[in-house]
């Protein structure tokens, strides 16, 4: 059985990003990469409180993670100043630009999701949808009335996870322009209603 803790262990830092990276290092590659500079990045901006994980079932090893957005704070942080002590004032500078470009801030009343990541060797065995249960029920605990997430188009599969789980779409945004840069020409933005 899978167990599900409201942290990311003190320890599992690395495999978190690892995982994370796996998920969406194409969508973070161009602003964080090369993918050693990225995961090093995330491992050491880790808010462990921001995020869910799934331990496998002998407890010895995170098989998935989701984040999310509360109260001013990600499961990945690392403000401007971060990123160019990171990767250089110049070469940092860009990077801070395309990274705004994938800021989401939550409305008052709101939690927003950065993502689920799953180890591909566990996909398909419901550790996303038992990730997504536990940031619900943080959600109704923290008296959020709503769950908002962003889901690129070239990722069908973990559009359906979230269909399934009662996300239903509010916007879908072409982003052409972005396909070159970040790897994604669209975002849909979905929604699910917190109940208690």
């Amino acid at each position: 059985m899978t167990t599900l803790l409201r942290e990311v262990p003190e320890g599992t830092e690395e495999r978190v990003a690892e995982l994370h990276w796996e998920a969406f290092g194409g969508k973070l590659g161009t602003a964080l990469g090369p993918p050693e500079a990225g995961r090093r990045f995330i491992t050491g901006h880790l808010h462990r409180d921001r995020g869910v994980t799934a331990l496998s079932e002998d407890g010895g090893r995170v098989v998935g993670v989701a984040g999310y957005q509360l109260a001013g704070r990600g499961l990945i942080g690392g403000d401007a100043a971060a990123v160019r002590a990171a990767y250089g004032p110049v070469r940092g500078l860009w990077r801070v630009f395309l990274l705004a470009l994938l800021e989401r801030t939550p409305a008052r009343g709101e939690l927003v999701m950065d993502g689920i990541a799953v180890d591909p060797a566990e996909r398909g065995r419901g550790i996303g949808g038992l990730l997504l249960r536990e940031v619900e029920a943080i959600a109704a605990e923290q008296g959020c009335r709503r769950i908002r997430l962003d889901v690129v188009a070239e990722n069908p599969r973990a559009r359906a996870l979230y269909e399934r789980h009662g996300f239903r779409a509010v916007r879908v945004q072409r982003t052409p322009w972005l396909r070159d840069v970040l790897g994604f020409g669209g975002v849909t933005t979905m929604h699910k209603a917190v109940t208690r």
